[in-house]
């Protein structure tokens, strides 16, 4: 199993990449996946700007993905995360595991998503609807602790 790992400036569709992850194996008797969302930040937020260093950021993401692929049984994995203007409400990330069962789908998805957030070299830019100074998204203390447990 050789895990999928794209940054792209495109949206990308959860069902079609699904999908093809199901291509793979007919063992697969499970799939997670979770979908990061840009919020709007009760009304105040006009996008995020995500920028990211190419190279960097997909070999970083693949290593942590090989790890989840050595830790756990699975048939399956794609980890997808979009760069450059994103506007409330439209996709950045996708995280996808599949497996036989459904544990070891759910702990490995909940594993890469825990490091994406924390490892991956990724920059958020907030820009505001008011126009006033926007800034840099800080790392969140929670981000850290979460992927602590790993």
């Amino acid at each position: 199993m050789q895990p999928i790992v794209r940054i792209q400036r495109e949206d990308f569709d959860l069902a079609a990449e699904t999908g093809r992850l199901r291509e793979g194996s007919r063992d697969i008797g499970a799939i997670v996946t979770f979908s990061g969302l840009c919020r709007d930040e009760a009304g105040t937020l006009a996008a995020l700007e995500i920028e990211h260093y190419p190279g960097m950021a997909e070999a970083e993401i693949g290593r942590i993905a090989e790890e989840a692929a050595s830790r756990w049984p699975l048939l399956g994995l794609a980890a997808l995360h979009r760069y450059g203007r994103i506007l409330p409400g439209e996709n950045i990330v996708l995280v996808i595991a599949a497996s036989s069962h459904r544990q070891a789908a759910f702990e490995a998805a909940s594993f890469l998503m825990d490091y994406l957030k924390t490892r991956a070299p990724f920059w958020k830019k907030q820009h505001l609807r008011d126009g006033s100074a926007s800034g840099w998204v800080e790392a969140r203390e929670t981000d850290e602790e979460a992927a602590g447990r790993w």
